[in-house]
């Protein structure tokens, strides 16, 4: 089966990190946000890959050659940002008309994929929530859809969609796009999979809902922080002596005079040196020198020198103390 990855995304509420950098490509937990989502899917099965890139597409495209050589993979544009329906809509032609599976970039699935992808009918990922008014919903009746709704004011339900879909039906997809995206059909001012899916119910598609309780999101930096503990937690990666797991640090990470951890990222080339770090994310090539750092984010190639307590910079800033 065919997967397709929307990852055009940029990522503004996690800005800086996101200036420079799709948000697909994020650290956490030791690798990417998109690296967990292809080997999830690569291990129940999969096998080619349709991703949607837009801001920083080369990058996607770099990466990925880069850490999956032998990936089968599409690449489609998303020249303007226009919602979901139009990112899926824009990879049609390089989908096709068979079965499918769709994933969005940023968001993490523990589920049982096997049970996802062996769906006899279309399906969608769903998980109970507090506030369904921020999500697409879906009104269910003995385990099938009645309708779809996008950020409904009164929800039918508490089911929310959490960004993974099944269509046996890709042609009647298309068709419901054409019409949503040809027919100007806007929700909040983008094009919406969710009404595509609605209109999909409408005319007679089946669609069964498929409960998964471990679904991770990084759309904001406490969030980023919330899943790469939990995935540290899950996956352990490697751990230096002298850290305290659970933590995933580079290989060719330079760490001296420091102790790490717990839920410690540390990327490619970063060089820590007399420093303490909790609940840290560390990006590639990141210098941190004489610091104690809890609860930060630190991009590629940034430099902390002299700190204590919080901290949150994009790619090659620096920030340290007055000189004593």
């Amino acid at each position: 089966m065919k997967a397709l990855i929307p990852a055009a995304g940029i990522g503004t509420r996690l800005r800086p990190h996101t200036l420079n950098k799709p948000k697909a490509l994020l650290p956490v937990a030791g690798k990417p946000i998109l690296g967990h989502i292809i080997d999830d899917l690569r291990a129940a099965g999969v096998r080619d890959f349709v991703i949607v890139v837009g801001f920083e597409g080369d990058a996607v495209r770099a990466w990925c050659r880069g850490a999956y050589p032998d990936l089968s993979v599409a690449y489609v544009e998303q020249r303007e940002r226009l919602g979901l329906g139009h990112a899926v809509w824009t990879a049609r032609e390089a989908v096709g008309h068979a079965p499918f599976f769709c994933i969005l970039g940023d968001t993490i699935l523990k589920a049982d994929y096997q049970a996802l992808l062996g769906s006899p009918v279309s399906a969608v990922a769903v998980r109970e929530v507090a506030d369904p008014r921020r999500f697409g919903v879906a009104d269910v009746r003995e385990g099938r859809v009645l309708r779809f709704v996008e950020k409904p004011d009164v929800p039918p339900s508490n089911l929310a969609l959490v960004g993974a879909y099944l269509f046996h039906d890709a042609p009647a997809l298309w068709t419901a796009l054409d019409r949503v995206v040809g027919g100007g059909i806007r929700t909040r001012d983008e094009y919406q999979l969710t009404d595509a899916l609605q209109l999909m119910v409408a005319a007679g598609t089946e669609f069964r809902v498929v409960p998964v309780t471990d679904w991770y999101d990084c759309g904001k930096p406490e969030a980023w922080l919330a899943t790469n503990r939990v995935l540290l937690d899950r996956e352990p990666g490697r751990a230096p002596q002298g850290s305290l797991p659970p933590c995933a640090i580079a290989p060719d990470a330079r760490v001296s005079g420091s102790r790490l951890g717990p839920y410690v990222t540390v990327g490619p080339g970063a060089v820590i040196v007399d420093s303490e770090l909790s609940d840290c994310v560390v990006g590639a090539g990141a210098e941190i020198r004489d610091c104690r750092l809890r609860e930060s984010l630190i991009g590629e190639r940034a430099v902390v020198n002299g700190l204590i307590g919080s901290v949150n910079i994009g790619d090659w800033c620096e920030i340290a103390t007055a000189p004593r």
